[in-house]
C-alpha cells in the first residue's frame, strides 16, 4: 500500500467519504460491475484507436490533424475535411451517443450541474484537481507527459472537458461535450504510444502502458464519485433522481472515453464500492505529484480570490484531508482552519435556505467561490474553439 497502512488508508477514505465499513479489499470488480469472463480493465486499454494514432504518430501525420480537428467542435458538427480515411471512420462511427443514454436524464443531469454549480466548481477544481496529484500514476503521466511542462495549458484542457461535460446542452446537438470527449480519446491514445518511449516515465512508471480502463475508472471516482459523496457529506439537497441523472451523465462519459460497458458501475453503491477498492489505497505522494501540486495551485493563486494562501490551503485539506495537505506539504493556518471548518457548513446552510440569514463570513466565502468559477470559466480560451490537441511527443527532455 505504498506509504500508507492500512488503518491510514481507511483513515484517509473517511475522509474522502469513500470508505465502508467493509474496509479496503484489493480487489477490482464491486457486485454487479464484474467484467466479462474475468477481464481485467487494468489490461485494457483501447485497441483500435491506440493502432490509429500509434500510426499518425509514426507518419509525422498530427499537425495535419490537428489543422483539421481545429474547427470541429459542436457534437452536430459534421466531420471535417483532412483527416485519415481510417480515422475519418472510425470517428464517424464513435462520435455519437451509446444506445443506452437516457436523453431524459441527461438533460435532469445538465439541470442538476446548473443548480448545484456553486458546489461542482469548488470540488472539481479544489478537490478531485488537487486529489489527482496523489494518484500515483496519474500524476506520474501526467508529468512526463507534454502537459506537464505546462500546466496553464493542461489546466485548460481539463477545464474544457469539465465546462463541456457540465454545460446544459452538453449531450445536444448544439453541445459539445460528445466532441470533446472523442478528441480527449484521441489524445489518451497518443500518449499511451509516446510515453513508453520516455526513459523517465519508464523509471518511475510501475505499468508498461499508462491510461487503461482502470486508470480512466480511477480518475472517474476522483470526479464524480469523490463529488457525490462529497455533496452528501454536506448535506446539499438532492433528489433521488437528481442522484441518479448525475451518475448517468458521468456513466456516458466514461462510456465516450472508452471505458468497456461491463466496468461501469451502474448505481452509487456500486461506484461507492469499486472506489473504495480502487482509489483509496492508491492515493500516496510522489515527487511528480507534489510539483504537479504546487503549479495547480499557484496558479489558483495568482488570481484575486480575496482570501490568503493559507485560507487557499486549508480549503484544500478541508475537502480532502490533512493527510493529503501533509503529503503536498501545504502549510498550515490554523485561524483559516477554523473559518473554513465552521464557515463552510454555515455557509451552505444558508444557500440552501436553511439558515435565515447570512452568517458570519458569508460575502468571504461567497466572492472565494466566485473567483475559483471564474478561474474555471476563464481558462475556456473561447465559447466555440476546444483547445484539446493532440501532442507530437512527452515533456521536454524527457
Amino acid at each position: 500500500m505504498s506509504n500508507l497502512s492500512r488503518r491510514n488508508v481507511l483513515s484517509l477514505g473517511v475522509a474522502l467519504g469513500l470508505a465502508s465499513a467493509a474496509g479496503v479489499v484489493p480487489a477490482w470488480a464491486s457486485t454487479g460491475a464484474q467484467a466479462a469472463a474475468g477481464t481485467d480493465p487494468w489490461w485494457v486499454w483501447d485497441d483500435e484507436v491506440d493502432r490509429l494514432m500509434a500510426g499518425v504518430l509514426d507518419t509525422g501525420g498530427v499537425p495535419a490533424v490537428n489543422t483539421a480537428l481545429r474547427p470541429w467542435v459542436n457534437n452536430g458538427d459534421p466531420l471535417p475535411t483532412g483527416l485519415p480515411t481510417d480515422l475519418a471512420a472510425y470517428l464517424q462511427q464513435n462520435n455519437r451517443l451509446p444506445s443506452w443514454a437516457d436523453p431524459v436524464k441527461l438533460r435532469r443531469a445538465a439541470d442538476f450541474n446548473r443548480r448545484k454549480d456553486t458546489y461542482l466548481f469548488m470540488l472539481y477544481g479544489l478537490g478531485s484537481g488537487i486529489m489527482s496529484t496523489v494518484i500515483p500514476r496519474e500524476a506520474k503521466s501526467v508529468y512526463w507527459s507534454a502537459g506537464g511542462a505546462n500546466m496553464q495549458d493542461r489546466a485548460a484542457k481539463t477545464f474544457t472537458f469539465g465546462y463541456d461535460l457540465s454545460d446544459l446542452n452538453a449531450f445536444q446537438p448544439s453541445g459539445q461535450f460528445v466532441v470533446t470527449a472523442n478528441k480527449t480519446r484521441l489524445v489518451h491514445a497518443a500518449v499511451r504510444h509516446l510515453l513508453p518511449q520516455s526513459p523517465h516515465w519508464r523509471a518511475v512508471a510501475d505499468e508498461q502502458i499508462p491510461i487503461s480502463n482502470g486508470d480512466i475508472l480511477v480518475t472517474f471516482h476522483s470526479l464524480g464519485t469523490y463529488v457525490h459523496r462529497k455533496l452528501l457529506e454536506w448535506r446539499v439537497p438532492m433528489s433521488a433522481a437528481d442522484e441518479e441523472a448525475f451518475l448517468h451523465q458521468w456513466q456516458v462519459a466514461i462510456h465516450l472515453l472508452g471505458v468497456r460497458d461491463e466496468f461501469i458501475p451502474k448505481t452509487w453503491a456500486e461506484a461507492d464500492a469499486q472506489s473504495t477498492r480502487v482509489l483509496t489505497p492508491l492515493l500516496s505522494p510522489t515527487t511528480e505529484g507534489k510539483e504537479l501540486a504546487q503549479d495547480l495551485l499557484g496558479l489558483t493563486a495568482q488570481i484575486d480570490l480575496g482570501v490568503t494562501r493559507g485560507f487557499l490551503n486549508e480549503f484544500v485539506r478541508y475537502v480532502l484531508s490533512d493527510a493529503v495537505g501533509d503529503w503536498l506539504g501545504l502549510p498550515r493556518d490554523y485561524a483559516a482552519a477554523a473559518l473554513v471548518r465552521t464557515g463552510w457548513p454555515a455557509y451552505i446552510a444558508f444557500r440552501e435556505g436553511l439558515l435565515p440569514i447570512a452568517p458570519a463570513g458569508f460575502y468571504l466565502f461567497d466572492q472565494f467561490i466566485r473567483a475559483i468559477a471564474m478561474l474555471f470559466l476563464n481558462k475556456v480560451s473561447s465559447p466555440t474553439t476546444t483547445p484539446i490537441t493532440i501532442p507530437t511527443g512527452n515533456r521536454p527532455g524527457a
